[in-house]
């Protein structure tokens, strides 16, 4: 895990030793399932050390403290919000995404890492966040290349409690995407605070953290039902 280790260290994050074979551990029982579940398109042993994990760790940039309450929207494998738990052990997380296969893996993953204070959901955001024991319940909501920035705040901020914060994390060209989404952060009852480059030797291609405040309650008829918000972004 050298190079995870040196790029997290470049974060100022040092990882214990603990950390490390959490990490190591993590990477093992990625390939194994990825063998008969599609987890990720990334299996090579320096590649997942960066494009998973690093990249992972890079939303701590984002924030002074790390908040008590997380949720990663569409987590697949578990990115980002399995390598922050590693990270923060002290964390409620709760990782959700639509397809059983994956929450199968992800379910084993905590078990097999030991890790308290995680709870895996098979379920659709569009469903989820009318559930009042979900809805505007977390202080950080997180996503990772699920979708286009107007999409993702539709099913994102209706999770975060007003005070609270929805980071997504994107690379490439966002500046349009970004100001295409401008009337759906309003509208959901967010505020754009700031778009933070991340630029690390360890990771080449420039990543950005879009980080949007929640300042309002949001309406309660969103997020529409499922499908819709991709099909027509707010």
């Amino acid at each position: 895990m050298e190079r995870l280790i040196a790029g997290a260290k470049s974060l100022g994050l040092p990882l214990t030793p603990e950390q490390v074979e959490s990490f190591q551990v993590y990477y093992e029982e990625l390939i194994c399932w990825n063998k008969r579940v599609n987890l990720t398109a990334i299996v090579g042993y320096e590649e997942v050390q960066l494009k998973h994990f690093l990249d992972s760790l890079t939303i701590a940039l984002a924030l002074k403290d790390m908040p008590s309450l997380l949720i990663d929207v569409g987590t697949g494998a578990g990115i980002p919000g399995v390598p922050l738990k590693i990270l923060f052990p002290d964390i409620s997380l709760t990782l959700i995404d639509s397809v059983h296969k994956k929450t199968e893996f992800l379910n084993h993953l905590v078990a097999r890492l030991g890790l308290k204070g995680v709870e895996v959901l098979t379920a659709r955001a569009e469903h989820l966040a009318h559930d009042e024991g979900y809805r505007e319940r977390f202080d950080l909501v997180l996503s990772r290349g699920v979708a286009k920035l107007a999409t993702l705040a539709e099913l994102a901020l209706p999770f975060c409690t007003v005070g609270g914060a929805f980071i997504a994390q994107k690379k490439g060209e966002i500046d349009g995407e970004i100001e295409a989404a401008a009337r759906a952060i309003d509208i959901l009852g967010g505020r754009l605070r700031e778009v933070k480059r991340v630029r690390l030797k360890e990771l080449g291609e420039e990543r950005a953290l879009v980080i949007i405040d929640k300042i309002t309650p949001t309406p309660q008829r969103y997020p529409r039902r499922a499908g819709t918000p991709s099909r027509r972004p707010l």
